[in-house]
């Protein structure tokens, strides 16, 4: 019940009518059955847009941090992401990050939707990154199609480290379903899983019209603080060009 009031009473429309969202494909998102929901990541802001566009609930996973927080702030924070349905993950991986997919896993055996980031992490400068394979686990063990979602410009409403979005007109592209069922039985096999996720990186390399750098992210944050590009300068060319 908090979800809908959220959703649909409290904040959705009020969002909606801040930034104005400029949504193309989503059709493509089934209108039942389990879906997987591969997004990029740019901002903290993606967890809130994504699910306010799409007609479904989607239910996301987020770093535990975000469930913890002191004060009015973390109150607020933590109240947002328990009423969407977000589960906690702890990110120092290993048997933690099995139990987030595990329970993304019963989300779509439920017949609902899963949100995932496969990069794993919010990217470091705007570029796409190597996607971790669990999207794959989810997609060979659950059967659900994929569709990859493109948030295109939420880097630019909601920098890293800042608080107060600006207000613009949020951007999102959904791809066409991804069908991995020709890998059926192939749970496990490492190297069907790298292709299944590549293959989803490059739909949504194509769609955000970013560059995409074969590391992880993750890996990238803790070796050496990238320089960030200047708003706008991975704008798809079609985009730029309005």
């Amino acid at each position: 019940m908090f979800y809908w009031l959220l959703k649909y009473v409290v904040l959705g429309p009020v969002l909606k009518c801040l930034f104005r969202p400029d949504v193309t494909g989503l059709e493509h998102v089934p209108a039942t059955g389990p879906v997987i929901l591969a997004c990029n990541h740019l901002s903290f802001s993606d967890s809130i847009f994504t699910p306010l566009i799409v007609k479904r609930k989607v239910t996301f996973v987020a770093k535990a941090e975000y469930f913890t927080g002191k004060g009015i702030k973390g109150w607020l924070m933590r109240q947002f992401f328990v009423g969407t349905g977000t589960i906690p993950v702890d990110r120092s991986g290993g048997k933690a990050a099995r139990a987030a997919l595990d329970t993304q896993l019963r989300v779509l055996l439920a017949g609902s939707i899963a949100g995932i980031y496969p990069e794993g992490t919010r990217s470091p400068d705007g570029r796409l990154y190597r996607g971790k394979t669990g999207v794959a686990r989810l997609a060979l063990e659950s059967g659900a199609p994929v569709v990859p979602v493109a948030l295109l410009n939420t880097d630019e409403i909601q920098p890293t480290g800042k608080l107060i979005p600006k207000i613009k007109r949020v951007r999102l592209r959904f791809g066409a379903p991804l069908d991995f069922c020709r890998y059926s039985g192939s749970v496990g096999d490492r190297f069907v899983e790298r292709a299944v996720t590549d293959e989803i990186m490059y739909e949504l390399m194509t769609l955000t019209g970013r560059e995409y750098v074969d590391v992880y992210a993750a890996s990238l944050k803790t070796s050496v603080e990238a320089p960030r590009p200047a708003a706008g300068a991975f704008e798809p060319l079609e985009d730029r060009a309005r």
